[in-house]
C-alpha cells in the first residue's frame, strides 16, 4: 500500500501536538499557519479521523486517537532522521546536519567556540544551533529536532541521558550600592527582605524560588525577565539581587555598569553538562560531537563559576 502522506505533514503534526497552537507551531517551523492547517487537515482526511479538537481563541487540543498519531508520528521522524547517520557511519565519516541545542542563559558562552573548534576538526559537518529554555530543549531532544543538548541537570526525564561535564553552585548577583555588597557570602534569610530580579525561564524559574522553599522565608519579586542580560542590567542599576549559576566572563552589565558576585550558602549546586536521547550516541557523528565536547568544555567551565 503507497503511503499518501510526507515526513514534513508528520513534522507539521508533531509540532502543532506539542505546542498546543497551529499559531505557534507555524513560528516554531517557520512557515505559515495556512500551510500547517492544510497539512492537519490532509491527514485527517487520509487516517478518516479528528486529530484535533479546535477551540476557539485557545488553540488546539489532540483527540485520543491523535495522541497516538503524534507519538507514532514522533517515531517516525526520529527512525528517518537516523538514516543519514546509518550512511555515515557506513562509510566511517563525521558529516551531515548537526543540531545542538544550549540553554539560553549560557549559550553565548560556550556554543561558539565549542562549534568552532569542532568544526575545525569535523569539517563536513553542517553545524546548527538552537538556543532556548529547558523545556523546549527537552521537546528538542525528544522530537528529534535537536540531536544533543548543553543544559543543567534540571527537571530531566528519565528517557534521556545526562553526561555531566561540571558543578556549578548558585550565586548571588548584586549592585555595588546594595546593602549586602561588601558581604563575602550570602544566605537565603539575607536576601529575602530584598527586591529579587527573577530570571522567569521555564523549570528555571522555579529552580531560583526553591531556594526559599522550607525555610518559611518569601522572596521579593520586584521585576521578572526572560533575558539574562536585562537581569544583569537591572540588579547593576540597583533594582535588586538575581541568582544565577555561570557566571559572566565580564565584572559589568551590558550597559557597563558593574555587577558583583557573592556565593549563596545552604543551596545545592548544578551540574551543567550534556543531554541527549538514548541511543544517540549510535550516531557516528553525535557521538564525535559528545566526545569533542567532554574533552574540550571542562577546561573552560571553571572560569564560568565564582
Amino acid at each position: 500500500m503507497s503511503l499518501r502522506f510526507t515526513l514534513r505533514q508528520l513534522e507539521y503534526l508533531v509540532a502543532v501536538g506539542q505546542s498546543g497552537s497551529i499559531t505557534l507551531a507555524a513560528e516554531k517551523l517557520n512557515v505559515s499557519a495556512p500551510s500547517i492547517s492544510t497539512a492537519i487537515a490532509a491527514l485527517e482526511a487520509e487516517f478518516g479521523l479528528p486529530l484535533f479538537v479546535r477551540k476557539h481563541a485557545h488553540g488546539v487540543s489532540p483527540t485520543p486517537a491523535g495522541r497516538e498519531m503524534i507519538r507514532a508520528a514522533a517515531e517516525t521522524l526520529a527512525s528517518a532522521a537516523r538514516l543519514p547517520d546509518l550512511a555515515n557511519a557506513a562509510r566511517g565519516t563525521v558529516a551531515g546536519r548537526l543540531t545542538v541545542g544550549c540553554l539560553l542563559t549560557f549559550a553565548q558562552i560556550v556554543v561558539p567556540q565549542l562549534r568552532r573548534s569542532f568544526l575545525a576538526r569535523y569539517p563536513q559537518v553542517s553545524f546548527h544551533q538552537a538556543e532556548t529554555h529547558q523545556a523546549a530543549l527537552i521537546d528538542g531532544l525528544r522530537d528529534a529536532s535537536l540531536d544533543a543538548v548543553l543544559t543543567y541537570d534540571l527537571s530531566l526525564p528519565a528517557d534521556l541521558q545526562f553526561l555531566p561535564l561540571a558543578t556549578l553552585a548558585p550565586f548571588v548577583m548584586l549592585g555595588p550600592d546594595h546593602p549586602l555588597a561588601h558581604a563575602s557570602a550570602v544566605t537565603v534569610a539575607d536576601l529575602a527582605p530584598h527586591p529579587l530580579i527573577l530570571l522567569d525561564l521555564p523549570l528555571s524559574g522555579d529552580y531560583f524560588l526553591s531556594f526559599f522553599n522550607g525555610s518559611g522565608l518569601r522572596p521579593q519579586i520586584t521585576e521578572t525577565s526572560r533575558d539574562m542580560a536585562v537581569v544583569q542590567s537591572l540588579v547593576a542599576n540597583g533594582f535588586g539581587y538575581a541568582f544565577g549559576n555561570v557566571r559572566p566572563l565580564s565584572d559589568h552589565a551590558p550597559d557597563g555598569r558593574p555587577l558583583l558576585f557573592r556565593p549563596l550558602l545552604g543551596v545545592a549546586p548544578l551540574r551543567m553538562g550534556l543531554l541527549c536521547a538514548q541511543g544517540a550516541t549510535a550516531s557516528l557523528t553525535i557521538r564525535a560531537f559528545i566526545d569533542h565536547a567532554l574533552a574540550t568544555l571542562p577546561a573552560l567551565l571553571p572560569r564560568l563559576s565564582i
